[in-house]
């Protein structure tokens, strides 16, 4: 049976936030992670004390929290059906949809799905392709898959190597996907750092793939310092064999070593230092990206795809310590980006880290043309603090498309999935959500949504442990957007939902 917790029960006080701060003290003293600061091949497990546990156990009696694995949700939410994991058990992670399918990234490959009927999604074949984190976008006949785990060689077969020996690879992986019952694995571009994720600018003729990675190393024979630019590839879609790296623009120019993006600690305590980017996300009407590049937030012109070019950028030194992702809302007037604070891998909802570390943080773009700038308006977190147990972060989502309305719905791993309207930009608000309890009460464990998209009427998310969840929303407020119909979608590839619509 389901429980409804209405929001103002789950905004609860838990005597546990300073053991969660203490973990994350930790992890921000440690600098940023060397290889993902997303969950990697070891995800979080951290034990917690005896008396937090007993702590989260009288919540839970309480009805303060849900129990272990116990789904919850508002009023306005509906949970249709979880699909567990299947061939593939590794971390899963990001989503791309085309026609009735969706495509789920997994760090041991990916899967396929047939979501003709979103009440009952069946999978259509599962490829395994080990590779970290396989952050995955479809354009096309062809399937992009991000490698940045080093690996002995550029197959699926390939197996974990040190990346100080220079024969090891990471980097870009194509597939074709014109028999998606028999996806073919058809050509791979190696890039400095591998790729943790991509972003596709798709024209007509090539696929341009703007590949993020950072965290470069004096010993890693591709990965050298400094790295403060982003590969572009271009992707014959006749020919994907013929794909190469076409430009390495730099988008934090500096003299030295550390290049010119943000130096983190000590400078600036507790934000990453900025050695390249984390995810962008484009606008292709608009010849618009925004960048979450570690330290650095950015807005940059894409009219010429293979030369990006930056035309703003930011920094929050108080209260953001890893620029994740970014959103556009439709008109292109705001951006919307993410902190992970804690890596990914820290319990970070909770009363002692507060509303506005760890939360996304709302721009307005003001000007025109290369005078445009990005001016911070507000943070947006969800309240429902969660238990020390629960890694917690805000993570990837998507916009709703309604007209006259800014509104999203995202992942915050286990503080579940969140909608939002954000139209007024100093005063975001939630207004419906899902999540599940806790999955293990005695140690702090990387579990929940990764992704948590709207496509065609529903949210589709990806849980890191529980496979996929389909949501639907009855609200008013976001119901217009169920007319909306898309071909295909990558959510970092945001397409101008009303081009061809009327609301």
């Amino acid at each position: 049976m389901t429980l409804l917790h209405p929001t103002r029960v789950r905004r609860r006080r838990l005597g546990v936030a300073a053991a969660a701060a203490g973990l994350l003290a930790t992890l921000l003293a440690a600098g940023p992670a060397a290889a993902t600061p997303d969950p990697g091949d070891s995800p979080a497990r951290e034990k917690i004390s005896s008396e937090q546990e007993a702590q989260v156990r009288s919540a839970i009696t309480s009805g303060e929290i849900p129990g272990v694995d116990e789904i919850v949700h508002s009023d306005n939410v509906e949970h249709l059906v979880n699909i567990p994991k299947d061939a593939l058990p590794g971390t899963n992670t990001d989503l791309a949809f085309q026609g009735k399918y969706a495509f789920a990234g997994n760090y041991d490959g990916f899967r396929i799905l047939d979501i003709s009927n979103p009440k009952a999604p069946r999978t259509v074949s599962q490829v395994l392709c080990p590779g970290g984190q396989n952050d995955i976008s479809v354009s096309g006949d062809l399937l992009f898959l991000s490698t940045d785990s080093s690996r002995s060689d550029n197959s699926c077969n390939s197996v974990s190597q040190p990346a100080t020996e220079k024969s090891s690879w990471e980097g870009m992986k194509i597939f074709d996907i014109s028999d998606k019952r028999n996806p073919q694995y058809v050509a791979a571009v190696e890039t400095a750092c591998g790729s943790h994720t991509h972003t596709l600018v798709p024209e007509r003729r090539n696929v341009y793939v703007y590949v993020s990675s950072y965290s470069p190393n004096a010993a890693f024979p591709d990965c050298q310092p400094p790295h403060d630019g982003i590969s572009v590839i271009k992707v014959p879609r006749k020919a994907p064999e013929k794909s190469a790296i076409v430009n390495f623009p730099v988008l934090f120019p500096g003299e030295g070593p550390d290049g010119g993006g943000n130096p983190g600690g000590p400078t600036n305590p507790g934000v990453s230092k900025t050695t390249g980017c984390h995810d962008i996300t484009v606008l292709p009407s608009k010849d618009l990206a925004a960048g979450a590049c570690m330290g650095d937030g950015i807005l940059f012109d894409i009219k010429n795809p293979e030369r990006p070019k930056v035309i703003e950028r930011v920094q929050d030194n108080v209260n953001f310590a890893f620029w994740h992702s970014a959103t556009f809302n439709q008109k292109a007037n705001k951006v919307v980006f993410t902190d992970e604070l804690g890596g990914g891998g820290a319990a970070t909802c909770n009363a002692e880290i507060g509303p506005n570390r760890g939360a996304d943080g709302i721009y307005d773009i003001v000007g025109k043309g290369d005078r445009r700038k990005l001016v911070f308006r507000s943070y947006f977190k969800i309240d429902r603090h969660q238990a020390a147990a629960e890694v917690c972060v805000a993570h990837n989502g998507s916009i709703i498309p309604v007209k006259g309305r800014d509104l999203m719905v995202q992942a915050w791993y286990q503080g579940g999935i969140s909608v939002w309207d954000f139209t007024d930009s100093a005063k975001p608000k939630e207004i419906g959500y899902f999540e599940r309890g806790p999955v293990t009460l005695d140690q702090v464990t990387t579990a929940g949504s990764w992704s948590a998209y709207y496509y065609n009427g529903y949210v589709y998310s990806n849980d890191i442990a529980k496979g996929m969840d389909v949501l639907k929303i009855k609200d008013r407020r976001t119901d217009p957007a169920k007319r909306i119909r898309m071909d295909e979608l990558n959510v970092q590839t945001q397409p101008d939902y009303f081009d061809d619509f009327d609301d």
